[in-house]
Parts: C-alpha cells; sequence; structure tokens
C-alpha cells in the first residue's frame, strides 16, 4: 500500500542509504528455528522484548501515518498483548527488556527529527521490519506449541 500511495517500495535507494534504524531481529543466535529445543527460553525472551521495543516504532507510525492511524493503533495494541503474553510463558519474566520511558522517549526524538522526505522511506522501513519480525515470532510460536505444551 505505501508502495503505491508513496512510491516508496523494496529497490528505492533511498530506502538503503537511510536505513539506520536499529529494529528488533530475531537472527539464528537466538536459536534456529527448527532445532532451538534448549534456545526455547531465550527465544521467547527475544521475541518478548523485540515486541516491547517495537512499541514505540509502532507508535511513531500511528503518529506520521495519519490516515491508517486506527489501523496501527489496533496494531499496537495486538502487538502489546502478544508481548505480554510471550512474556508470561518465559521462565524469568523479568529478563524481558522493555524500554523504559527515557529510552522510548529519546527513539521517539530521533524518530520525529526525521527529515519529512524520509518519513515515508522511515515508516516503510519499520513495517517491513515488523512484517519480517512477526513472520519468525509465527513460525517460534508454532514450533513451541507443537513441541510444549502452552497455549497462546
Amino acid at each position: 500500500q505505501m508502495c503505491e500511495k508513496f512510491t516508496v517500495c523494496e529497490n528505492s535507494m533511498e530506502m538503503l542509504l537511510h536505513n539506520n534504524l536499529n529494529l528488533p531481529k530475531v537472527t539464528e543466535e537466538d536459536g534456529d528455528f527448527l532445532t532451538f529445543l534448549s534456545f526455547q527460553d531465550k527465544c521467547l525472551r527475544k521475541i518478548s522484548s523485540g515486541l516491547y521495543t517495537f512499541q514505540t516504532y509502532l507508535k511513531y507510525v500511528q503518529e506520521t501515518f495519519t490516515s491508517e492511524n486506527q489501523n496501527v493503533e489496533s496494531l499496537s495494541h495486538s502487538t502489546e498483548h502478544l508481548a505480554r503474553t510471550i512474556r508470561q510463558m518465559v521462565i524469568s519474566p523479568e529478563e524481558v527488556i522493555i524500554p523504559d520511558a527515557a529510552t522510548q522517549e529519546s527513539l521517539r526524538t530521533k524518530l520525529k527529527s526525521t527529515k519529512a522526505w524520509t518519513e515515508k522511506i522511515t515508516i516503510h522501513l519499520i513495517l517491513r521490519d515488523f512484517i519480517s519480525f512477526m513472520e519468525k515470532t509465527v513460525r517460534a510460536v508454532r514450533y513451541l506449541k507443537n513441541t510444549r505444551s502452552f497455549s497462546v
């Protein structure tokens, strides 16, 4: 939708030049999704922490991409609920990293200082990485659901 509306697409050179966002990612070192039995708790901590971190980015998208405010607000609430649910599944929930208010405010300030012409690219990068993060989260949760007794 953003590609059509704002001509911000995957192969845009501007996107590549300005991708200095430090968005959460689930990587192989967090556990291979096919064989991470021994890394399950670490993986869940990383997922929950990442979802909490994405909250600040989603808030920025909501404030900036006003035509989709309700959709992004709904996405943000669902993400927060998922982060809490997964955090409850972690052996030591206190080890889940939840950005404090100062960290969130610092990130919000950094994002808001983005020049208007790169706003759309920033939103696209946030949403693209959020989708990638959620795809890996779904695979991990499905795998855990099949190998461990819990319900999500």
